[in-house]
């Protein structure tokens, strides 16, 4: 898997296209299995790879994209329509049911419970849940502050510019809380710090990830850039990153969101 993380473009072309042409022949043998499609819903820097990692454990779970970032929006025949510029705007128009069949082939039928996780999903979760029956969400959140750590030092982004997006992230995801039908709330707090009640959680949610196993080591991209690691949370690291400047300038567009901070759990720092 790891060779594979590191193909080129045409190559990863290639590995795609033989991953769908073993697929086609055992799919055709489970075409009238029931399954649960399960979306992660997550701002980008907030712990969704890891959690992917966590829940394609399962032996009932089939991920469409089992490599690099894990998402569905980076396979050959969906990158020119959903990894575009305007990825992020809420209202971009997109042809579900394309992106459904396109999926599907990606999805192993013998299993229960297809996976996808790519992080603008969080802006159009109801257009997704209109289009995929008997739809589950774990919406995740994590601290803004680390959120916006990963923003900045990953793209470069100003302090303001990776703050407001992050407010823009966190209120996405309370509509979502508001707005669908069969959810669960998760943070990345809980999830690293109390991972036993979480993962309690997450089953209870949807009992098919019963054997679900978080004593794993992971590949999630981190802050030390480290493969193999355990469940950590890497917020205190990450917020110590931050410089006085940009807490302030940070905590200037923060203050303004007290209310939907505190309604996440998270306070000023």
């Amino acid at each position: 898997m790891k060779y594979i993380n590191k193909l080129g473009s045409t190559k990863r072309k290639i590995y795609f296209s033989l991953v769908k042409q073993k697929l086609r022949i055992k799919n055709a043998f489970y075409q009238n299995k029931k399954h649960t499609y399960l979306f992660i819903l997550s701002p980008p820097f907030s712990g969704s790879t890891l959690l992917n990692e966590i829940i394609s454990s399962s032996n009932n779970v089939s991920c469409n994209n089992n490599i690099g970032l894990r998402e569905g929006q980076h396979l050959p025949e969906t990158k020119d329509i959903l990894f575009t510029p305007d990825r992020w705007e809420p209202n971009k128009i997109i042809d579900w049911s394309e992106i459904h069949e396109i999926w599907r082939a990606y999805w192993d039928n013998s299993k229960s419970v297809f996976l996808e996780k790519s992080p603008p999903n969080i802006c159009r979760a109801k257009k997704i849940e209109d289009e995929f029956s008997d739809a589950k969400f774990i919406c995740l959140v994590r601290s803004p502050y680390a959120q916006v750590e990963g923003k900045m030092r990953r793209y470069n982004t100003g302090a303001k510019e990776a703050a407001e997006l992050s407010i823009q992230y966190l209120n996405y995801q309370k509509e979502n809380i508001e707005h669908l039908q069969k959810f669960l709330l998760i943070s990345y707090e809980e999830l690293t710090e109390n991972t036993n009640q979480t993962k309690e959680n997450i089953i209870s949610f949807l009992p098919e990830l019963s054997d679900i196993n978080t004593e794993l080591k992971f590949n999630a991209h981190n802050l030390r850039t480290e493969k193999n690691m355990t469940i950590t949370n890497l917020n205190p690291e990450k917020i110590a990153k931050i410089k006085k400047k940009d807490l302030e300038i940070i905590n200037r567009v923060f203050k303004k969101e007290e209310e939907l901070l505190n309604y996440f759990n998270y306070q000023i720092i």
